[in-house]
């Protein structure tokens, strides 16, 4: 009803995804460490690993203490400067981790579903490519009919309607053009 909704994702130009990559990388650092956790979830999303999680979720408190510590002390202790210096180290660090993930990420190429990794050995025979690995023995080529070639059928009533009829046109107009003793009919 609206169109072939079955074909691939839209891709995401180059353009837009270093301004992705600017953009979060920035977050973290930029905003003194405040929003460190932003790039850290988006490599979380990303690769759906534990410790990515882990990471993401242990720098909001990280962060919140630290700037509970600048907040709460005079600007002359030396744990405010500490405690900035953790900030600005904490939003650098997880800005240098998702630009890292992140490249890595879109260069890789895609492994295709179904096939092992090249790095992955398996006991048992090997089938070649595009056969399962296992136990069991690859399933039989499903045998499809093969249709007849086409035949060549006799044209179709209605052209050779159409052909008698011009025939006729033609018989008529030599008939008549024989009566008015040769004329051509204006030319």
């Amino acid at each position: 009803m609206y169109g072939n909704s079955a074909g691939p994702p839209p891709t995401r130009g180059a353009a837009t995804v270093i301004t992705l990559r600017v953009l979060y990388a920035a977050a973290g650092f930029l905003t003194c460490g405040l929003l460190a956790c932003v790039p850290l979830f988006r490599v979380a999303v990303l690769r759906g690993r534990w410790y990515d999680w882990t990471a993401a979720w242990a720098s909001l408190p990280l962060s919140i203490a630290c700037l509970a510590v600048v907040g709460s002390l005079p600007e002359t202790d030396h744990r405010t400067d500490a405690a900035m210096a953790g900030l600005l180290l904490i939003g650098a660090a997880a800005a240098a981790y998702f630009l890292v993930i992140d490249i890595r990420v879109h260069v890789a190429p895609r492994p295709l579903v179904g096939t092992p990794p090249p790095h992955a050995h398996f006991a048992g025979p090997h089938y070649g490519p595009g056969h399962p690995v296992g136990p069991y023995p690859p399933p039989a080529p499903v045998q499809h009919p093969v249709a007849p070639p086409p035949q060549h059928h006799p044209a179709p009533a209605r052209i050779d309607q159409v052909r008698a009829e011009l025939d006729e046109l033609s018989d008529y107009l030599r008939h008549h053009d024989g009566r008015d003793g040769g004329h051509q009919g204006g030319r």
